[in-house]
């Protein structure tokens, strides 16, 4: 039995299940929510249910439209690719396959990145994420789909992966962006609009959540989402996120390097800080790959190996053939506010990254599920 088990209450609604809820409650099939007109899923990327509570003074509209239940679980690993792919997609990690920020790509031995690594590590993102998006389904629904989001995202690898189906929306500013969103739900009846908010992300990667930059993005988002306060007639709003975040200090790095007894018989390193995958070297017994990694991380991370983690439905079942390879042969889910790195490579800049998640704490798997207008009812 895989000892990795990700935090959250069993009650909490889960984020595979909201693009079908949305769905059904755009085509009078409502189950989850009730029905609305038109629908708009704002997404926060990075902003936990915990560190919003921490900070309510600085989010009061969304803190005060936020009830002790209105909360949801993300998904294992808790990290953007993963965690967007399955609420855009619909579907669990193992399912999808996007199971983390680098994973491997078994056709070809090398680690690419799922999030910007499509034309990069030469992923294509047709091929590499075949299930179907929200937007897809969406429009085979006869409705009306639109992603509003940054403009350079708008023809990326990731983009083209997992929002496939939806007419894209380039805004800069996210107060604008929101405008925009509700403009596009009350003149079109039948919108799906997915609007995407990456500030607060970027901010508590550079900064950490506990840093004034932070709270000020947080003051500057809760300030553009007041406009939610006089959305139209029959339209519903749903403001949730991708995955929390934790500060992670420098005393709590731990430097993987050469002569470490974890680094033994590993072709590959890949994952992210707090949740490693690690890519074992052919005819490497990968239990005792395992129990290294155990030894030597008691008390700061917790070790599966692949099977262990598929066994326990870590990536949701079933986990496809094409993505088993994925994932690593060894799974290292950081404890508390520890986070690992590959001293080795000479580029230092994720050590420097202060805010960090893909691990299964609280603070990184609950995030916000809030419900305004129609779907307040």
């Amino acid at each position: 039995m895989s000892s990795i088990v990700p935090a959250g209450p069993a009650t909490a609604r889960i984020l595979t299940g909201v693009a079908a809820d949305l769905i059904g409650a755009l085509t009078g099939r409502p189950e989850g929510l009730p029905p609305a007109r038109s629908a708009v899923l704002v997404v926060i990327d990075g902003l936990g249910a915990i560190p919003l509570r921490a900070h309510r003074g600085h989010a009061r509209f969304l803190a005060a439209a936020m009830g002790k239940r209105d909360v949801a679980r993300t998904v294992f690993p808790s990290t953007t690719a993963s965690a967007l792919s399955s609420l855009l997609a619909g579907v669990a990690p193992g399912e999808h396959g996007l199971v983390g920020y680098r994973v491997l790509d078994p056709d070809r031995g090398v680690l690419a990145s799922q999030l910007d690594g499509y034309e990069r590590d030469g992923l294509d993102p047709i091929a590499w994420q075949r299930s179907s998006t929200m937007f897809e389904r969406a429009r085979e629904a006869g409705l009306h789909p639109y992603a509003v989001s940054l403009e350079r995202y708008a023809t990326t690898g990731l983009t083209r992966a997992i929002m496939r189906g939806a007419e894209f929306v380039g805004e800069k500013d996210p107060a604008q962006r929101l405008r925009v969103s509700i403009a596009l739900a009350e003149q079109h009846p039948g919108a799906l609009v997915y609007c995407y908010l990456p500030e607060l992300d970027q901010a508590g990667h550079k900064h950490g959540i506990a840093s004034p930059a932070w709270v000020e993005t947080l003051e500057r988002l809760d300030a553009a989402l007041r406009a939610a306060e006089r959305l139209p007639s029959g339209v519903g709003m749903i403001v949730t996120a991708d995955h929390g975040m934790i500060d992670v200090p420098p005393h709590r790095h731990v430097l993987l390097r050469d002569g470490d007894p974890r680094l033994e018989g590993v072709a590959h390193l890949g994952g992210e800080p707090r949740m490693l995958h690690v890519y074992a070297e052919p005819g490497v017994d990968v239990d005792a790959l395992a129990g290294v990694w155990r030894e030597a991380s008691a008390g700061t991370a917790d070790v599966a190996t692949r099977e262990e983690a598929i066994a326990a439905g870590l990536f949701g079942s079933p986990v496809a053939p094409h993505v088993r390879g994925r994932i690593g042969d060894v799974l290292v889910a950081a404890r508390g506010l520890w986070a690992f790195y590959d001293d080795r490579l000479d580029d230092k800049a994720s050590q420097r990254m202060i805010g960090q998640h893909g691990s299964t704490s609280p603070e990184e798997m609950i995030v916000p599920f809030i419900r305004l207008g129609a779907f307040a009812a």
